[in-house]
């Protein structure tokens, strides 16, 4: 059996749909459906089990072994709004949560493959995987820079497989229940269905009207690297998950408005709530995931934007 948390996910849902195309069904999915319109996502899907993400913290925090019969730990599951200041809400979901299911999958030699996020390089514009690159700009960076950091105590004498991802900006199918949250694709799409032009920022940090640059990555890479690490079960770590290059809005907007044949380029003003927390550049470096082992190559906006789309 394989657990993904945060199964009904932008990121969990496209991780089970890749492991039912391997004819992987044996999953169990721990999620919050507080928002049940999230099913959505697994419509198209085969699990095996559902457990509550409350119940679950619940029971691990009395002792519960909840682990039964599982061989390896997605850990998709998180609060990912980077602009909630709450810290107590974001340390019990993003730290507290994941501490006590690292612990329990140590202590049953049960794999465990973690989001991180690149969030935690912060305004820096040095993305290697190493602690005077990493300066969080928010809570939800925080957060899980307190894990990766956690983690790291943990790797040396860890006798089962720890992998982190620190995804950068992914994009792609079953993001849609993100609301706001959702990739400037997504929202880019839905601008040209409502209307003629795409909105973006205007320039800030130095960088012209839509010219801030973002490792823009398609989630079937982030898909495939998951499960590239669930078949290397000697590789632990933590990785940048991006394709290793930066591309603009700009670019971004461009593939949508080329997909859909038509549209122009709104520039708005740059939100004064975002100023001080907000990355203008990010560019995964890639060094210590290829000298894992992996080589695949990553999709670029322009193919990635088109796949999306046609999907949609």
């Amino acid at each position: 059996m394989l657990m993904v948390t945060g199964g009904a996910g932008f990121i969990g849902s496209n991780l089970i749909a890749g492991l039912n195309q391997t004819g992987e069904t044996a999953v169990c999915v721990v999620e919050d459906f507080t928002d049940g319109r999230k099913m959505f996502n697994l419509a198209d899907c085969r699990t095996a089990d559902y457990v509550d993400k409350d119940q679950m913290l619940a029971r691990m925090r009395a002792g519960v072994d909840v682990l039964e019969g599982v061989s390896t730990v997605f850990h998709q599951g998180a609060c990912s709004t980077t602009t909630e200041w709450d810290g107590r809400y974001m340390m019990e979901n993003n730290f507290e949560f994941s501490k006590l299911l690292l612990n329990q999958c140590l202590a049953s030699g049960v794999s465990f493959i973690y989001a991180s996020s690149a969030s935690v390089y912060g305004a820096g514009h040095d993305f290697r995987v190493s602690p005077d690159c990493e300066r969080p700009i928010n809570m939800y960076a925080y957060s899980k820079l307190a894990f990766d950091n956690y983690v790291r105590d943990k790797l040396p004498g860890a006798k089962s497989q720890i992998a982190g991802l620190r995804y950068f900006n992914v994009y792609g199918p079953r993001e849609q229940h993100k609301g706001g949250m959702a990739s400037v694709v997504w929202h880019f799409h839905n601008q040209l269905l409502a209307g003629e032009s795409v909105r973006l920022f205007e320039g800030s940090d130095g960088y012209g009207n839509g010219e801030q640059r973002r490792d823009f990555v398609h989630v079937d890479d982030i898909v495939n690297l998951n499960l590239w690490l669930l078949n290397q079960s000697g590789v632990s770590g933590i990785f940048n998950a991006g394709t290793g290059r930066s591309q603009t809005f700009n670019e971004v907007a461009s593939a949508v408005i080329k997909w859909h044949g038509r549209g122009s380029v709104d520039y708005i003003p740059f939100p004064g709530n975002l100023s001080g927390s907000y990355q203008s550049f990010t560019e995964a470096d890639l060094t210590d995931l290829r000298a894992a082992g992996y080589q695949e190559d990553f999709l670029d906006v322009q193919d990635g934007v088109q796949r999306y789309l046609d999907r949609l």
